[in-house]
């Protein structure tokens, strides 16, 4: 195998697919991508077992063949060679499977593995075919992946739970994710073939992953998946997946139809009011107590060990007065997805939990579990 190929582009496939790969591994051939040259295309993989990322990008193939050479060391190196620079990669047969790499005055022979030790991903045959647009995916994302549990007990709860949720008026795909103490919910229209789709967890590292490749992403996304699998694809780039084996939890029971206290607040106002008071709260429970009075929020934190903060701010609110607390990391996450000017709390009691949604966007709800405070 011998090949030239520009630094730029070798740089940018080669970020995508070592971010991967796990950095301390107990297969050796897992810390290598399978470089691939034929037909003037190089194409790269790598994997960690679960999940597979292949890209393809133009090269000059003087000779056709495939290697492995360590991912991030290979990443480190073209990275630190020069902008602009035309990379060339040769497999050294004399060597003992050497890959030479060299670009200018620069040369580096990288120790490699077999090409035949490098586990192949089968994705199988994927029923369910649908596209989705670049920054409807990055929202899907944005708007639930902090509630994704990291809890590896409940292992169900590791990922975002996309499915198609015929019962609605019209129909959408729903996207949700929870650990127990917050949940988050996104809507948007069903695409053209999800219709019969299979309500599937995608993986906690599979969404961070596919998060870090739509940063180069626009247009349309192709999503492929079945029961066990999934995959996308856009601009030479596939990611393919493991799903988690179980069920998602009946979610929508934890969702409350009876809250009938609206509390409404300048979005960016509140949380700044959150972070300032929860500065002196104890790392483990960060409770910020608010009490609602007419068109008025007063928070306040209490630390036995570090003292007290308190802060009135203006609010939209009726009902009767009312204590509640919250962990305050958990408002800041969710109010960092508040795209309006307002964010808007819907409330039963100080035991119940709370819906919160932003104003200016339906599509999202929030659910948020109390604290005793």
């Amino acid at each position: 195998m011998k090949i030239n190929v520009e630094r730029g582009a070798f740089l940018k496939a080669l970020s995508h697919v070592q971010s991967v790969v796990e950095r301390r591994n107990t297969i050796p051939i897992l810390s290598n991508v399978l470089i691939e040259a034929g037909k003037g295309e190089l194409r790269l993989t790598a994997t960690d077992l679960d999940i597979e990322v292949v890209e393809s990008l133009p090269a000059d193939v003087l000779r056709g063949g495939s290697a492995t050479a360590p991912a991030h060391m290979l990443y480190d190196i073209v990275r630190k060679l020069p902008e602009g620079a035309q990379v060339q990669a040769e497999l050294l047969a004399s060597e003992g499977g050497r890959l030479a790499v060299s670009a200018g005055s620069s040369r580096f022979e990288l120790a490699c593995l077999p090409r035949e030790d490098f586990p192949q991903m089968s994705a199988g045959a994927l029923p369910y075919k649908f596209r989705l647009a670049a920054d409807d995916l990055k929202r899907i994302i944005a708007k639930t992946r902090f509630a994704i549990s990291t809890e590896e007990t409940r292992y169900y709860l590791n990922g975002i739970y996309l499915h198609a949720a015929k019962d609605a008026k019209p129909p959408v795909m729903r996207a949700v994710a929870t650990d127990g103490h917050r949940l988050a919910r996104y809507e948007m229209e069903l695409p053209d073939g999800a219709a019969e789709m299979p309500g599937v967890i995608v993986p906690r590292k599979t969404v961070g992953e596919l998060r870090k490749l739509l940063d180069d992403a626009d247009g349309a996304i192709d999503v492929a998946l079945s029961d066990t699998k999934i995959q996308f694809g856009f601009n030479g780039v596939e990611l393919t997946s493991k799903l988690i084996d179980g069920n998602f939890p009946p979610y929508e029971r934890v969702i409350p139809s009876g809250n009938d206290k609206s509390l409404a607040l300048e979005a960016k106002e509140f949380a700044q009011s959150v972070d300032r008071v929860s500065t002196i709260s104890a790392d483990k429970t960060r409770a910020v107590k608010l009490n609602l009075s007419k068109d008025k929020v007063t928070l306040s934190v209490v630390n036995p060990e570090s003292g007290t903060a308190t802060e009135d701010i203006g609010a939209t609110y009726s009902a009767g007065a009312l204590e509640i607390g919250f962990n305050a990391r958990y408002m800041l996450d969710i109010t960092s997805q508040i795209e309006g000017k307002e964010v808007r709390f819907l409330l039963s009691d100080a035991g119940s939990p709370a819906i919160i949604e932003d104003a200016e966007d339906t599509r999202t709800l929030y659910v948020l579990m109390p604290l005793r405070v």
